[in-house]
């Protein structure tokens, strides 16, 4: 005969079990950043370190960063086969200006070239940001030249004496390693086919810009100025890509008009060029914006929430606040992360007349303080990951605002754009037949308790939660499985009733699921 479970028993465990949980505070993993200190040519190398700085793994560089480097998985698991993708500067014929980039190149663990790409002519120029996609592809953000010609034909009223008589448009696209070790354009999107004024009735793309919030108003933003490479032509400068699987959008950020965009990536480039078809039905048109709504003349100043940002990112999925944005604003020197107006299948909604929400942010960050550049990313276990550039800072903050981990690169003249942390077995693998992982997801946590819980209670049985192998579920297998958290085989994931942060109230959202018939 099995013991049978007592609820108070029960209880006691998940009380236990989630304190454990939740005292570990730092998230156990490697940090990626490259150092900028200065850029241009030279010698920059690329730093992976463990929570006590040591380097696990670096890369040296022949080109200054135009902002941070990536890691994905390779054709075998494990970190020894994993691919380094290093966007770097490259000297424009025509176009300079802060964040250059030109090229990036792709490297093995030991640092030999898989293949690269440039992007550096006299018509574009990819800048800052890169974003690497599932299928292997790498999206790039690029100034796009127009003259003055073409500015006034498709309605801009003036360049604001911009000295260059230009105004550099931004477009973003898609390359695919073509086995030849360089790359070729499959997919791409241009601003410029996304573009509404009315200042001019007899341009191009007049209409009433506060109808339509999914189009740009080319009147909206200054021309030029700021940042190195003196005279440009910089318009929008977009600072940063991201991508989401689920629903097949990317976002983009602009410095210049404090506002992050969010467009279809299911369209051809075709569909992309125009105002139909993709899987939201609005072509290239903006799915979604957010930051400054007076951009598309709705809204007011206490709408008016982003200054200079950087870093727009997705929260992933299973990390808590997963499918919310996290981003580092740099006006208010602090990382925020906020909740768009989004419905399941990935569709955004707006009230007529109105700005776009939200009007709140769910979360920000201590104050850290960096005029160019800065990142925030959400972590596995709640804890947020915020660089401050400027001062070559990274610190890792749990939901209360605790800093839990610091580095600060060395140098004089040291930045950092942006750093990532990735979990010591991320590109591991998954362990078939792990004990006790219930939900099969890699990992041992709160999660498979709660599952084991559930069986328990249903007089259900599954080979997976019989942790002791005798063929009952009971007391016993849970007993086993918490000791197995405790061996720290875990990453926390307790927020039960996704409000972002862990609190008792997961206790108790925790404890009702096990209680529950």
């Amino acid at each position: 005969m099995g013991i049978h479970l007592s609820k108070n028993i029960t209880i006691v465990i998940i009380f236990w079990a989630s304190s454990l949980l939740l005292s570990q505070e730092v998230f156990e993993g490697y940090t990626l950043f490259t150092p900028g200190e200065g850029g241009g040519s030279g010698s920059y190398t690329t730093y992976l370190k463990d929570n006590n700085l040591n380097n696990i793994q670096t890369w040296s560089h022949s080109r200054g960063p135009a902002s941070m480097p990536y890691l994905i998985a390779g054709d075998e698991t494990g970190w020894e086969n994993t691919l380094l993708i290093y966007p770097y500067r490259v000297n424009n014929p025509t176009m300079e200006a802060g964040g250059v980039g030109g090229a990036f190149e792709v490297l093995t663990w030991d640092g030999e070239l898989v293949w690269e790409y440039e992007l550096s002519n006299n018509n574009y120029q990819h800048h800052h940001d890169i974003e690497p996609l599932p299928n292997g592809n790498i999206l790039m953000i690029a100034w796009e030249k127009k003259t003055a010609l073409e500015a006034y034909a498709a309605g801009r009223s003036s360049l604001n004496e911009n000295p260059l008589n230009q105004m550099w448009s931004s477009a973003i696209f898609e390359i695919q390693n073509n086995g030849n070790e360089g790359g070729e354009v499959v997919w791409e999107w241009h601003l410029w086919d996304h573009l509404i004024q009315d200042a001019d009735s007899n341009a191009d793309n007049y209409g009433v810009v506060g109808n339509h919030p999914e189009l740009f108003d080319i009147n909206c933003g200054w021309i030029g100025g700021g940042g190195p490479g003196g005279a440009n032509a910089d318009w929008m400068h977009l600072n940063t890509i991201s991508y989401n699987a689920e629903y097949d959008q990317i976002v983009i950020s602009s410095h210049r008009v404090d506002e992050i965009f969010v467009i279809d990536h299911s369209t051809t480039t075709e569909e992309a060029a125009g105002h139909d078809g993709g899987n939201y039905g609005k072509g290239g048109d903006f799915l979604y914006r957010w930051g400054n709504p007076q951009n598309y003349d709705r809204g007011n100043n206490s709408d008016h929430h982003l200054g200079d940002q950087h870093s727009i990112n997705w929260i992933p999925e299973g990390y808590p606040g997963q499918g919310n944005f996290i981003l580092f604003n740099n006006e208010e020197n602090e990382a925020i992360e906020f909740v768009p107006p989004i419905d399941e299948d990935g569709f955004y909604f707006i009230e007529d007349g109105q700005p776009y929400g939200p009007d709140n942010i769910v979360w920000s960050s201590p104050f850290m303080s960096t005029p160019m550049q800065g990142g925030a990313f959400r972590l596995p276990n709640g804890n947020s990951l915020v660089t401050d550039c400027d001062d070559a800072t990274i610190k890792e903050f749990t939901p209360s605002g605790l800093t839990v981990w610091t580095y600060i690169h060395p140098g004089n003249n040291a930045n950092i754009a942006r750093a990532q942390k990735y979990a010591i077995d991320y590109f591991d693998g998954i362990d078939e037949g792990i004990s006790g992982d219930l939900n099969s997801d890699g990992t041992l946590n709160i999660l498979d308790i709660v599952s084991l819980v559930n069986l328990v209670l249903s007089n259900d049985y599954e080979a997976s939660g019989d942790i002791n192998e005798d063929n009952i579920l009971n007391i016993l297998d849970i007993v086993a499985l918490v000791n197995l958290v405790i061996a720290g085989e875990y990453n926390p994931m307790g927020d039960m009733n996704d409000d972002e942060t862990l609190n008792i109230l997961d206790i108790v959202t925790l404890a009702n699921l096990v209680l529950s018939d």
